[in-house]
C-alpha cells in the first residue's frame, strides 16, 4: 500500500446532513470520499459524542484540495451544533429527521390576558419549544 492511498478522516460532524453536504461537494469536485459511523449514530444519536461524530473519509493525498474546495464555500461547522435539554440532561434530537441541529425557542414570559384565557379554555394546547434547522419543524 502506498502512503498516498492511506484513508484518513477529513472532518467530523454531529449532523448527518452536513456530513452528506460536504461529501457531495467533494465528490462534485472529483474527490473520492465516503461517510463513516453514520449508521451507528443513526441507530442511537446519543452515541454521537462517544464515536466522535460522523466522519468524512478521504485519501490522504486529497486533504489540501478538500480544504481548498470547502474554503470557497464557507464554514459548515457554524451550523453543526447540539442542544442539551436541562430537564432531562440529554441531547435534544429532532423527532422528524433525527438531527441535533436544533435550538430552544424562548417562550414569551409576558403572556397577555387573551393568551391566559385561551390556555384555560384549551389546556391541552401544546407549546412548541424546539426548532430544527434541518427540516424546519417545531416540536416540544
Amino acid at each position: 500500500m502506498k502512503t498516498d492511498d492511506k484513508i484518513v478522516t477529513f472532518e467530523s460532524y454531529y449532523d448527518p446532513m452536513l456530513a452528506h453536504i460536504v461529501r457531495t461537494r467533494l465528490e462534485a469536485n472529483g474527490i473520492p470520499c465516503f461517510i463513516a459511523d453514520e449508521n451507528t449514530i443513526g441507530a442511537n444519536p446519543l452515541y454521537n459524542q462517544a464515536v466522535g461524530g460522523i466522519k468524512v473519509k478521504v485519501f490522504e493525498k486529497d486533504i489540501e484540495k478538500c480544504r481548498e474546495i470547502l474554503a470557497t464555500e464557507g464554514d459548515l461547522h457554524e451550523q453543526d451544533h447540539f442542544e442539551i435539554d436541562n430537564e432531562t440532561n440529554t441531547y435534544v434530537v429532532c423527532p422528524y429527521c433525527s438531527s441535533t441541529n436544533v435550538v430552544n425557542i424562548a417562550k414569551d414570559k409576558d403572556e397577555g390576558v387573551l393568551d391566559s384565557f385561551i390556555n384555560l379554555v384549551n389546556p391541552f394546547q401544546t407549546q412548541m419549544n424546539w426548532h430544527c434547522y434541518n427540516c424546519q419543524q417545531d416540536f416540544e
